[in-house]
């Protein structure tokens, strides 16, 4: 029997590396993509189940090209999981053109590109899961937030319409909002001497996401807003 395609569009060494465990120890076959393809292969560590791939997610050609590789050789995902969306800070005034324009194209259009092309097969499929990963910034614009607040409200307006949209198609689409701070060496690097209990664990963080994908469609959750006990809100 074929395993179930579940695909990261975004891997670095926090939540979309534990995504890619969680759910190949769930069964599924894993293919992960990023701009660099030697750092994916170094995560698939020579696995049989877990497929690296090279793709500019700001990109819509790119996207194109990488996911006609993926549905040609490994099939139709039952789940993807848009995990992209590294952050630009800034002051409205500091912000450069360039820099909001590739902070939206990163979150909101290829987000667009990847549902455009993977729905309608989903679709003659019966059905499937696309999860987004939010921030806190879509709810509000902080001063210095002007590029990633904007593009990540756009990312959680579109995520409404996509789940509105292709709900009724047997497409379940949820938005995980991740308030916090990731457990990761760089942000140990960043906060000396916090408490384990202020930050958030990626194999924990992927829990919530495989939970989504296990809703009845009586009861889906279209948004989730996660954070560590400890976080102060």
């Amino acid at each position: 029997m074929n395993k179930p395609l579940c695909i990261v569009a975004g891997v670095g060494p926090g939540n979309g590396l534990a995504l890619c465990k969680k759910f190949l120890d769930e069964g599924y076959q894993v293919g992960i993509l990023a701009r660099n393809l030697e750092r994916m292969k170094e995560y698939a560590n020579g696995s049989e189940d877990i497929f690296p791939f090279s793709c500019d997610l700001s990109d819509p050609n790119s996207i194109n090209e990488v996911f006609s590789q993926i549905t040609n050789t490994l099939g139709v995902p039952k789940v993807v999981i848009y995990n992209a969306g590294s952050g630009l800070f800034g002051a409205p005034l500091e912000t450069s053109l360039s820099d909001f324009e590739g902070a939206w194209r990163l979150n909101a259009l290829g987000l667009l590109s990847v549902s455009k092309f993977v729905a309608p097969m989903m679709i003659k499929n019966g059905g499937g899961n696309i999860l987004i990963t939010g921030a806190t910034a879509s709810l509000r614009g902080g001063a210095k937030f002007a590029a990633f607040s904007s593009a990540k409200a756009a990312q959680r307006n579109l995520a409404q319409s996509l789940a509105r949209s292709l709900g009724p198609e047997g497409i379940h689409v949820s938005l995980i909002i991740i308030d916090g701070v990731i457990d990761i060496p760089r942000t140990r690097e960043m906060f000396p001497g916090k408490p384990d209990s202020f930050f958030m664990q990626p194999d924990d963080i992927a829990d919530t996401y495989y939970n989504l994908t296990q809703q009845n469609k009586t009861a889906w959750t279209f948004e989730v807003d996660i954070r560590s006990s400890s976080e102060v809100w």
